[in-house]
């Protein structure tokens, strides 16, 4: 077991997760990970679950050879991911505006799932969970998506929108957990906490 004074990293490079860390106190240490490429691609009929579970292990890990190699203080390091999913197809980030409007025609008017698997690592073992959540999406008109491509906000985002961002005006409803959609599911976040001894907020 971690001390509960070991320093908090996180393996990810988004604003938005050391946020959501920050909501619950912890002040998480950004570890970049150049040098540990971590291969995004689907395995064949891999299920988005298994699939978002999968890579936030694989960061953690990757996140705790980095923090070794930079001679950083031991410490728990986080892992997360995030996808979205509907008619059991993976949509993962826009490689260009033509992908991203596809993605957003598809999403149109219609539920879809988001996906987030958070894991934690202690350089011995490595523990995961995931959070999936079901948002619905008003029907979208073509200028409403060529408006929202405009903003550059689909870039860099799974499903090729943000739900904290102006995408918020196309979302009817969801169901599940905010933070997890967001890209850090709190509550199973602060459960695997719990398991390396560490509280769920400082």
């Amino acid at each position: 077991m971690v001390n509960q004074l070991a320093p908090l990293y996180l393996a990810s490079q988004s604003p938005r997760r050391r946020e959501l860390l920050a909501q619950l106190g912890w002040d998480a240490r950004v570890i970049p990970l150049e040098g540990e490429w971590v291969d995004e691609t689907p395995l064949a009929r891999e299920a988005p679950r298994d699939y978002v579970l999968r890579l936030a292990r694989a960061k953690a890990e990757a996140g705790w050879r980095r923090r070794e190699a930079l001679a950083l203080p031991p410490g728990l390091v986080l892992g997360a991911d995030t996808t979205v999913s509907i008619d059991g197809l993976i949509l993962g980030k826009p490689r260009d505006a033509d992908e991203a409007r596809h993605m957003l025609r598809r999403l149109s008017g219609r539920m879809h799932e988001v996906h987030t698997g958070v894991a934690l690592t202690d350089g011995t073992r490595t523990q995961a969970a995931a959070s999936t959540s079901r948002v619905w999406f008003t029907a979208l008109a073509g200028e409403d998506i060529e408006r929202y491509l405009a903003t550059g906000e689909p870039w860099d985002k799974a499903g090729a929108y943000a739900y904290q961002g102006r995408a918020a005006a196309f979302i009817e409803r969801i169901e599940g957990s905010a933070s997890g959609i967001v890209g850090l599911p709190l509550y199973e976040t602060a459960r695997l906490l719990s398991v390396f001894g560490y509280p769920p907020f400082p």
